[in-house]
């Protein structure tokens, strides 16, 4: 895997609209890890998609209606399968974490890229997941050297108490094996 201009080479591609520029300066120094399903613990539906572009049918599921009108999107989103999907360029800032705190500097948005899982946080994420999870993190620390394995975290590390994912099913011992060949421990966990 490769990154070119801020996109996966050989990436499904759904652009979102839900983004807009970084700050001038900021460099891209952290991956936050989350989850998603649509509707809740129910996969391959392929809804996120159609909910980061804003184009979610809310007439399709009652839970819809409740969140048709966000304006959310993730840079990646990686399916139950491995497929991966891009929503917005690396080089631009996706909504995808919300107030969040990292490190003691606030809007994660500013300076970092966002990873959804397709899953729940009680439901163990498939091993075709953590292979491309694995595949797509070395493509971006290529691409973003500051993304150092220590600048890896949750959505629930940034956001405690507001958000719960990737959760306790997402294996952060096995992830981080398999990304740097070690028994390394995640920093911000």
């Amino acid at each position: 895997m490769r990154i070119s201009e801020g996109w996966l080479e050989g990436a499904a591609r759904c652009p979102s609209d839900h983004c807009n520029e970084r700050p001038a300066g900021c460099e891209i120094s952290l991956l936050v890890i989350h989850n998603i399903s649509l509707p809740p613990s129910q996969f391959g539906g392929g809804y996120v998609q159609p909910f980061f572009a804003g184009q979610l049918d809310p007439s399709i599921h009652p839970y819809f209606s409740e969140i048709a009108d966000l304006r959310v999107s993730a840079h990646f989103l990686i399916e139950r399968d491995g497929t991966i999907t891009q929503f917005v360029s690396c080089d631009r800032r996706a909504w995808h974490a919300g107030a969040s705190v990292y490190g003691g500097r606030e809007n994660c948005n500013d300076f970092s890229i966002g990873i959804e899982l397709e899953g729940a946080d009680d439901v163990p994420y498939e091993d075709a997941q953590y292979t491309a999870l694995v595949s797509l993190t070395k493509a971006l620390q290529v691409a973003y050297p500051a993304i150092g394995n220590h600048r890896i975290t949750g959505h629930e590390f940034i956001a405690p108490g507001r958000k719960t994912d990737p959760g306790p099913a997402f294996e952060w011992r096995r992830y981080l094996r398999a990304l740097v060949g070690s028994n390394s421990a995640l920093g911000a966990c």
